[in-house]
């Protein structure tokens, strides 16, 4: 573990909760001496003082992650390379160095959020306002009030918020681990697992689990009334496994659904629904596929993905989901980001467990091997690649298709992608024959054309927002977009 000097967070912290030095180092079984030392980033935060805040404050330890620090710089990039230039004092576009992100991010992260935040507002705001500007070109003239319906999208917001809490919620994993073992789940097969879901549903909660028709297209229907359950019968008996995990947290967890969703910040019911939907498919994932003996499987299997598919009955993609969920703090796996693309480039899920950012100007990379995948059905792809700041990560993409109806129905098809650092590299199967001490092997990418500083990149989509064109009529280069320096 690289040391980890976070001083002033850890004051801040602590006057947060009104409390001394003499308190906090009471509460932390330090000395006042010891603790001044670490506030003044005259000594490192240890992983056992790290593990002590996480139990004695129940807070993510990733608040003191210096892979927090990363991300929050990516961000801050962004937020700069999209200011306009009089926002920054001059008639050129001005730049904020590396070095004053990196003191935010370092010192005064309160203040960082707060300028990511505003940042995603006002790009909120662009969007709609460009959305509305659309709509009123196709409008109904006869009805105006057509084009002020567009509203902010919560599905947006709500994966901010995953996104926020490195999906990961050590309260839930907790409670589904503890719901495995008492449930009776532990020796199950997938199919036995489903069965046993099914008899949990009808003994504690009078649920009758049956079938839906295919064609309906649904992956899970409730009747509240007639305490039915439906699933429909292609879905294997993982994938039945976790629809019931998911209304088993509906009925049982209710109140801690409840209290993990109240957030004053949400904008709206939906997003608040969005939300606690997803906290609901988070306790299934972890019921079927339980902390600990998940990550020890997906140790032995060097992170195999295929074969832990077929050891726990459940999807390449799921598989992939819940790899990005492992950060519990004594027993972490690898951090590893995912991401869900369609063939189109939209993203239709991201998350991060350490300091990836991931774009929301401009789309995301051409370059990125998960867009490739779709050029290769079903084979796994591996990509090294290296970001401006220089950092290398080791991906793997897929595609992934879901048949929804029969013959003539269009399919669901995406690619999914799962990276990690490099330096994580050596715990994946995936790593096997690469060449990491080659410097020219890695494939330099970018968060987005929008917000990447490459200025060679012949792939670039759009200029880079944070420079001005260079405008030569006697010079062609390969990038259509040149830039100043």
């Amino acid at each position: 573990m690289r040391k980890i000097f976070m001083g002033v967070r850890l004051r801040r912290l602590r006057e947060e909760r009104k409390l001394t030095q003499i308190g906090l180092a009471r509460m932390l079984g330090l000395s006042a001496s010891y603790l001044n030392q670490i506030e003044q980033n005259q000594r490192p935060l240890t992983m056992s003082v790290l593990l002590r805040l996480s139990e004695v404050f129940n807070m993510d330890v990733n608040t003191f992650s210096d892979d927090e620090q990363t991300r929050m710089v990516a961000a801050l990039h962004e937020v700069a390379a999209t200011l306009p230039a009089s926002a920054l004092g001059g008639h050129e576009v001005a730049r904020i160095s590396h070095a004053e992100m990196q003191e935010i991010a370092t010192n005064m992260p309160a203040v960082g959020r707060v300028l990511i935040d505003l940042h995603r507002r006002h790009r909120e705001a662009v969007d709609r306002l460009e959305a509305m500007a659309e709509k009123m070109t196709y409008m109904d003239p006869e009805d105006p009030a057509d084009a002020l319906m567009i509203q902010t999208q919560p599905y947006e917001e709500a994966r901010d918020f995953f996104f926020t809490h490195h999906n990961h919620f050590s309260e839930l994993d907790a409670h589904a681990e503890q719901c495995h073992a008492s449930w009776g789940l532990a020796n199950d097969s997938p199919s036995g697992l489903a069965q046993r879901l099914a008899q949990r549903l009808h003994e504690q909660h009078g649920v009758i689990v049956d079938t839906l028709p295919a064609e309906k297209g649904l992956q899970r229907a409730y009747n509240p009334v007639l305490r039915r359950l439906s699933l429909p019968p292609h879905i294997t008996h993982g994938q039945r496994a976790f629809q019931m995990g998911t209304q088993l947290a509906f009925l049982e967890l209710d109140s801690m659904l409840e209290r993990m969703v109240d957030a004053p910040r949400f904008s709206s019911q939906a997003v608040r629904k969005l939300v606690r939907l997803g906290l609901a498919n988070y306790f299934a994932a972890a019921l079927i596929l339980p902390y600990r003996r998940f990550l020890e499987s997906a140790e032995q299997l060097q992170y195999d993905i295929d074969l832990l598919g077929q050891r726990f009955g459940v999807s390449f993609e799921t598989i992939c989901h819940r790899l990005s969920t492992m950060q519990r703090p004594e027993a972490t796996g690898v951090p590893f980001f995912f991401i869900r693309v369609d063939r189109a480039g939209n993203i239709s899920k991201r998350q991060s467990a350490a300091h990836f950012h991931f774009s929301r100007v401009g789309g995301a990379c051409p370059l990125w091997n998960v867009y490739e995948a779709f050029s290769s059905p079903g084979r796994i792809l591996r990509q090294l690649a290296r970001m401006p700041d220089g950092r290398v990560y080791l991906w793997i993409a897929r595609t992934v298709c879901r048949q929804v109806g029969g013959f003539g129905q269009p399919t669901k098809d995406f690619a999914v992608a799962l990276g990690c650092d490099v330096k994580h590299a050596h715990r994946l199967v995936y790593a096997k024959g690469l060449d990491f001490s080659n410097p020219d092997i890695p494939t330099p990418i970018g968060m987005g054309c929008r917000v990447c500083e490459r200025p060679q990149c012949a792939q670039r989509a759009f200029p880079y927002i944070g420079r001005e064109l260079d405008v030569n009529e006697n010079i062609s280069s390969m990038s259509p977009y040149p830039m100043n320096n």
